[in-house]
């Protein structure tokens, strides 16, 4: 196996996220190995003209930032203090347009996200339960650090999330005042602290100081703020009644003179959640989604929501897509979606039935995400399956696309990209993503199943990236099927409600067309899937016989059932009740007569690791899978017990890739393979 192109993509410096001002300022969030070489630090980037300007360096990775019109910038980061050692919360940081950070803020715990006003920064804060100021929150925190106790009281659901445990601490929003000169500021005393601290130490001084927000009760789970920074929307989950880990959206009057308002109230069949203010601050988009259940599919609309009134109207309700806006002005509204296995921005008015397409569709490779608008240009985060993301502008008058100075690396690809076509039972048009290797073939063939299930092969992935795939000899299909994203509302309702069905014999039909190619080997083809491909791949291990000759399945649903009862994902059990009986993939594991490697982290609290667990005992015990020739079983589980949903270490993705090969290499092309080192 050729390693370059494998290192090539862990090693590559990563666009992760982009931010603007209004005034023009555009920064980027770039992620490169670190100095070991074993993990990854996040610095920013100032795209200037056609300058590239980094602004952080140094080994401390950046986490929340926020920018000035002026050029200062604000950004949390865990660097290294006086004595050398790395702080264990991450501290608040102001860097001028040149010269070096000062420190500006810390507090037990660190930082969310921030929002820069009029005079005043919005931070998102953990905060100790019992905690009404900052001071009272340092010396509880420090109550409960020095008596070494970890536990958490939960009253509601989740009680953890993705990868994170949740509790003790709650979070909230919390005002600084600015002062007028950032930069210049000297540090003062809290002035919500008493005169002598725990112990009698005098009070911490910083140069700001955080007064709480009134909250609503619940979990913060999302919020915006209007540009002056006096009001915010939020998100806050609560479980009242039958209903469990339902969001509400509120209004927040940031300033202290009123108390937060209801403005939607999530139900067994929607919720709500908050999304960006107009320039003015009189309205705010907020999406309206209606709730997987029993009868009902997905659905997500965006409203414009009158704030004076209450008041809220679909926007573009003829537009058949799941859209996230942004504002470009106080009557015009800019979009991205998926669209087609692509994607494309959208532009119009806030009474247009049916926007504009800007930039993107069918016929082009790319889709955008992290939209913003700075100066009156809509900017983006632009990828493609075989594209790298790199940041361009498009001109909202005519849809004109320029690349930005990219900080990330561009990454070659081998091998041509097409498409492939199909017909469903149903008669509906199916599509997928064909990535094939150089030279003539016939080449194996290797399946990935998309997560979700809402979702599509449209964009790049550094998970699931075909290249190391198809530069080591194996074509990928990337197959959309029924539930996949930017098909329209008809696709998503196709399967929605039978899991093992629709979605299943679309991505058949799609091998079918596939295998029917000159280069492709028939005879050598394997399946894989992470999540609902997970899933996905299960359901096809127990469903196809030795048609595949392995499966790699990923962080997967293997008991419906009981998956429901142990996720942190609240909507998954009720709506799959109906559906466990006929498309829980563990009821046919008899079937199975092929080689698994099934690969799970212990940290994944969306499909919880006895998903694996339990996948791993039942293939040992009751598949039908052939053992080797010492009569040892053929399956393989690949267990991270520091990983979560994704692998995200740089040493462990390079494991993940490198095992998942082995196992094609070895059951697809009748090849040996060497255990590394590095796996013990």
């Amino acid at each position: 196996m050729d390693d370059r192109p494998l290192l090539d993509l862990l090693d590559a410096a990563r666009l992760s996220g982009l931010m603007t001002t209004d005034g023009g300022r555009i920064l980027a969030k770039v992620s490169r190995p670190d100095a070991k070489g074993t993990g990854y630090r996040t610095e920013l980037v100032e795209l200037l003209g056609q300058e590239l300007v980094t602004l952080t360096r140094g080994s401390a990775s950046v986490g929340a930032a926020a920018a000035f019109e002026d050029g200062t910038t604000l950004f949390t980061a865990k660097r290294a203090g006086e004595d050398g050692d790395s702080a264990e919360d991450a501290q608040l940081w102001a860097l001028p347009l040149r010269g070096e950070a000062r420190e500006i803020a810390s507090r037990p715990g660190g930082f969310g996200d921030l929002h820069v006003g009029d005079g005043v920064l919005i931070a998102e804060l953990p905060v100790h339960s019992q905690a009404t100021t900052e001071a009272e929150h340092a010396e509880l925190s420090k109550t409960r650090a020095d008596a070494k106790v970890t536990a958490a009281l939960h009253t509601g659901f989740p009680t953890r999330y993705w990868s994170a445990d949740l509790g003790p601490a709650r979070d909230l929003l919390a005002v600084a005042e600015l002062p007028a000169d950032l930069l210049r500021a000297a540090p003062t005393p809290d002035p919500q602290a008493s005169a002598g601290g725990a112990d009698d130490d005098e009070p911490q001084e910083s140069v700001l100081h955080f007064r709480y927000v009134t909250m609503p009760p619940g979990r913060l789970t999302g919020w915006t703020a209007d540009r002056a920074g006096t009001r915010a929307l939020v998100a806050m989950q609560d479980s009242i009644g039958e209903l469990i880990g339902v969001p509400h959206l509120y209004l927040l009057d940031l300033t202290g003179q009123e108390e937060p308002r209801l403005v939607r109230a999530g139900t067994a069949t929607e919720e709500f959640h908050p999304g960006p203010f107009s320039p003015d601050g009189t309205l705010a988009l907020i999406s309206r989604e209606q709730t997987w259940s029993e009868t009902a599919s997905a659905d997500g609309k965006v409203q414009v929501l009158d704030l004076s009134t209450g008041d809220a109207t679909d926007l573009w309700p003829e537009l058949d897509r799941w859209i996230d806006p942004v504002w470009l002005d106080d009557a015009t509204v800019v979009a991205a979606s998926d669209d087609t296995g692509r994607g494309s921005l959208w532009i119009g008015g806030l009474s247009d039935p049916v926007p504009r397409r800007l930039a993107g569709g069918p016929g082009q490779p790319l889709s955008f995400g992290g939209v913003s608008v700075a100066a009156g240009k809509v900017i983006a985060s632009a990828s493609g399956v075989a594209v790298a993301p790199h940041p361009v502008q498009v001109d909202p008058a005519d849809g004109t696309l320029v690349a930005l100075p990219n900080p990330a690396e561009v990454l070659s690809q081998s091998g041509s990209l097409t498409e492939v076509a199909a017909t469903a039972l149903d008669g509906t048009d199916l599509r997928a993503w064909l990535r094939v290797p150089n030279g003539e073939g016939p080449h194996p063939l290797v399946v990935f199943a998309h997560g979700g299930p809402w979702g599509s092969w449209n964009a790049w992935t550094y998970r699931w990236n075909p290249e190391p795939f198809v530069a080591a000899g194996y074509a990928v299909l990337l197959p959309d099927p029924a539930i996949s994203t930017g098909y329209g509302q008809a696709m998503i309702e196709r399967g929605q409600h039978e899991l093992g069905g629709a979605p299943f014999t679309d991505i058949m039909a799609l091998v079918d067309a596939t295998v029917a190619r000159g280069d492709i080997d028939e005879e050598r083809t394997a399946f894989s899937g992470g999540s609902y491909g997970g899933y996905m791949a299960n359901w096809v291990a127990g469903h196809t016989g030795d048609r595949f000759r392995c499966i790699v399945t990923h962080a997967s649903l293997w008991d419906t059932e009981t998956m429901g009862h142990t996720t942190d994902n609240s909507g998954w059990d009720r709506p799959m009740r109906p559906q466990n009986p006929k498309y829980n993939p563990k009821e046919y594991v008899r079937d199975i007569t092929v080689p698994m490697l099934v690969i799970h982290g212990d940290k994944d609290y969306r499909v919880p690791i006895a998903q694996g667990h339990a996948l791993w005992y039942d293939l040992l015990t009751f598949s039908a899978t052939p053992k080797d020739e010492q009569g040892r079983t053929r399956h393989r589980f690949l267990y991270f017990p520091d990983e979560g949903h994704w692998i995200l270490g740089r040493g462990n993705a390079e494991v993940w890739y490198r095992t998942f090969l082995a196992f094609l290499d070895e059951h697809v092309r009748g090849e040996s393979w060497d255990r590394p080192a590095t796996l013990g």
